[in-house]
């Protein structure tokens, strides 16, 4: 079954955990530290829209781009509600198209790690790069191969909640560095009936030396790898990674 199909439903209600705001403001940090403080931001894999909202709300003009029409019909819901000026775009971002540029393109919740091939990434930060103003910054995060293979990998998750619950079960591959997400859903549907579902996800990891390979092909520029949330270089044992780079010239 196709990703974030029916997870779209309850994907907010299972993620309340997360610290958008806090994303929202570490993200925004790194922006201006490189004089990124308004205009065109691109959110590319942008899901139910919760931080690209955010990033609205912060005073930037927002363009979120996701795969998933159940997500972005969420998104949708987010941006009426709020009246951001928002545009929300059904499309691949393994081939996405814009009008124009912009200031900054982010990429965030793992979202890179659902291209699952070096060539592939090559082709999206090769996109990435031509719809950059120039020296315009990409900023995205990264699950590491320390989080797949060691807090991961042949783990299952499990939650329960009023009207629905899920088992989420990992499988990670060393040698292929694909990690294989089996999801089952129980959504309520009237009182003690409940509907179930199922999804497969699949995420590569990538080295920092692949990561950098791939960014220079396209034409980008390598400016820093941190630990999530810090301006500590990343570690060995970084669970989550943010890069940031340069667009250096079409």
């Amino acid at each position: 079954m196709e990703a974030y199909t029916s997870f779209a439903q309850v994907y907010d209600l299972f993620m309340d955990d997360i610290p958008y705001i806090e994303w929202c403001n570490y993200i925004t940090s790194l922006l201006q530290e490189n004089q990124i403080s308004k205009g065109l931001v691109l959110d590319l894999g942008c899901g139910t829209g919760t931080l690209t909202e955010a990033l609205a709300k912060k005073g930037y003009d927002m363009i979120g781009i996701d795969a998933s029409l159940e997500m972005l019909e969420i998104a949708t819901e987010k941006h009426l509600a709020s009246g951001s000026s928002t545009l929300y775009l059904l499309q691949d971002m393994r081939h996405f198209e814009l009008y124009g540029t912009v200031k900054a393109i982010i990429s965030i919740c793992d979202s890179i790690n659902y291209i699952l091939t070096v060539e592939e990434l090559i082709q999206v930060f090769s996109l990435v790069n031509n719809y950059l103003d120039p020296k315009g910054i990409f900023l995205f995060d990264l699950n590491t191969e320390y989080k797949y293979h060691t807090l991961l990998s042949d783990n299952t998750i499990a939650e329960t909640r009023e009207d629905s619950s899920f088992i989420w079960e990992n499988y990670y591959d060393c040698n292929t560095k694909i990690n294989e997400y089996n999801l089952t859903l129980f959504l309520k549907e009237k009182e003690e009936l409940y509907h179930r579902y199922t999804e497969t996800h699949y995420q590569r990891s990538y080295s920092l030396e692949e990561i950098q390979f791939a960014l220079e092909k396209a034409g980008l520029t390598f400016l820093a790898a941190y630990d999530a949330f810090t301006r500590e270089p990343a570690k060995k044992d970084s669970e989550r990674i943010y890069i940031l780079a340069r667009e250096c010239g079409k």
